[in-house]
């Protein structure tokens, strides 16, 4: 069976790569395997972990990456498709990809950015990061 990875922050951008494959399952052979990730930014590093206990973050970090998960799953779940969902500690790109690499992912599908600024710098470089460190082939919606 094939497997798909989307990676979701809760952006239009992502839901625009979710769509796209509620949209286009209906075009495969089969019904692929679809997984989606939410990589939170690892901001628990040095003194904060004094200050603050695991537990906490790691509350924090799920409480996030489910509201971050919740419009790809909503959206999944009106079509009635199935899918796993997962939530990684980390910088997006490299835990994107090793996520991938740990599922034997077929196919990655991410959102191309949309608008400029700051956040559509971030979001390239992460988007351009993947397509470099991927081993399976990358999908960008526009």
């Amino acid at each position: 069976m094939m497997k798909i990875l989307i990676p979701v922050d809760g952006s239009a951008n992502a839901q625009r790569a979710v769509d796209h494959m509620i949209k286009n399952i209906a075009a495969l052979k089969e019904l692929p395997q679809l997984l989606l990730l939410n990589v939170q930014w690892n901001v628990a590093t040095g003194n904060v972990k004094l200050f603050i206990n695991q537990e906490t973050i790691n509350d924090y970090y799920r409480e996030q990456g489910m509201a971050a998960l919740q419009s790809a799953r909503a959206a999944l779940d009106a079509a009635a498709l199935p899918y796993q969902y997962h939530i990684s500690i980390g910088t997006p790109a490299e835990a994107i990809v090793q996520y991938a690499k740990e599922q034997g992912v077929d196919q990655i599908v991410m959102g191309r950015q949309g608008q400029g600024g700051l956040q559509a710098l971030l979001l390239g470089s992460v988007v351009n990061k993947v397509l470099h460190l991927a081993s399976c082939p990358v999908l960008l919606v526009k």
